[in-house]
């Protein structure tokens, strides 16, 4: 098969990019070496493979910070807010908002509200802030609702092509590095590490090492403690449009609190299920899926209602453009065109090594 650099389009993807992307998003650090005979494809091939994905925008790998196993979030740390945006004004809050560090993620969105945006910031005082200054000074957003996350059941980075059968996800997880859950002081050089790898989570220890001023084994020591004790956490994201999954879907729920906990974990076991999360308000769940098509949105709601009887469906909404995910902007073909550094640690512990 001839390999190019060229964007590839809904039918360019074949079995083989799909299996690396599924594989990656198992094992996102694993050698070409040790995932070509799992994939039964050459290393070259495969590296040749990825390079082609990432160059083309249609694949990418995130690195973003976590929270050390068994740890929980800082309180009001994290915010989920619908914008109402003035007619005419989309576009321009788009291109004011895809670079705003704390904001690491934008949709629009059909219904009630214009824009759905998910900010972060390393402490409830930074993102009060950003929140009550800097969000509503942009101009055209003409209202902000926020809520505040109470637990995340699944996250959006949990999600799974399935392109890879049972065998090759065993074989894969013998490969995955064991969670320490031991939590430790970050210092200077470990922020560094997590800024360098959020372009590109898949950047060499040889080039993280030089771009740090530090040994190869010193950069390997490091970030092996960094995503065994859970502070380095990856995502590696395929193109929705060429994923079979074109249509996101976004339901508000109102679940009786003594139904909450069991409901929301039944609803996340399910595979098209991107998120679900408990927030602040009358809607105290939000659930987001991956759909095929927008008509199958009525079954799906049908079917909650015969299993999940006490539960009320407050809201609904389809996203009509993903502008950035977990810090990746991405165009209007749902391929990425760049990234803007997460504003999760403070900017001078993040310059070590320019």
């Amino acid at each position: 098969m001839l390999e190019t650099n060229a964007v590839p389009g809904p039918d360019a993807l074949d079995e083989l990019d799909l299996a690396l992307v599924h594989a990656l998003q198992l094992v996102p650090r694993a050698s070409w070496s040790d995932l070509a005979p799992v994939l039964g494809a050459a290393p070259a091939t495969l590296a040749r493979r990825w390079r082609r994905l990432q160059a083309s925008g249609a694949a990418w790998m995130t690195c973003h910070p976590g929270l050390a196993h068994g740890t929980e979030a800082p309180v009001n740390s994290v915010a989920m807010a619908e914008l109402t945006v003035a007619p005419g004004r989309i576009p321009a809050v788009f291109a004011e908002l895809a670079h705003h560090r704390p904001v690491i993620n934008i949709e629009h969105v059909t219904g009630a509200r214009d824009l759905l945006i998910c900010a972060a910031a390393s402490n409830a005082g930074e993102l009060a802030d950003y929140l009550q200054t800097r969000l509503p000074s942009v101009p055209g957003i003409t209202s902000i609702r926020v809520q505040m996350p109470r637990r995340l059941y699944k996250d959006t980075g949990a999600w799974r092509l399935r392109a890879l059968d049972r065998d090759q996800r065993r074989r894969l997880a013998e490969l995955a590095p064991a969670a320490s859950g031991a939590a430790y002081p970050l210092d200077a050089y470990d922020r560094a590490l997590l800024a360098h790898l959020g372009p590109d989570g898949r950047l060499s220890t040889t080039e993280l090492a030089r771009r740090l001023n530090i040994s190869a084994v010193t950069a390997a020591r490091r970030l092996s403690r960094l995503i065994s004790s859970g502070y380095a956490r990856f995502r590696c994201e395929l193109a929705r449009p060429l994923a079979g999954w074109p249509v996101t879907a976004t339901w508000w729920l109102r679940v009786p609190p003594a139904d909450l906990d069991a409901t929301a974990a039944e609803l996340s076991a399910l595979g098209d299920v991107r998120l679900c999360v408990s927030l602040t308000g009358a809607a105290n769940l939000v659930v987001v899926m991956w759909l095929r098509q927008s008509r199958d949105a009525p079954a799906i709601e049908a079917d909650w209602a015969r299993r999940f009887p006490r539960i009320e469906l407050v809201d609904s909404a389809v996203t009509l453009q993903v502008v950035k995910c977990m810090g990746r902007l991405v165009g209007t073909d749902g391929l990425s065109t760049g990234f803007v550094p997460l504003g999760l640690f403070e900017p001078e512990l993040v310059d070590v090594a320019s």
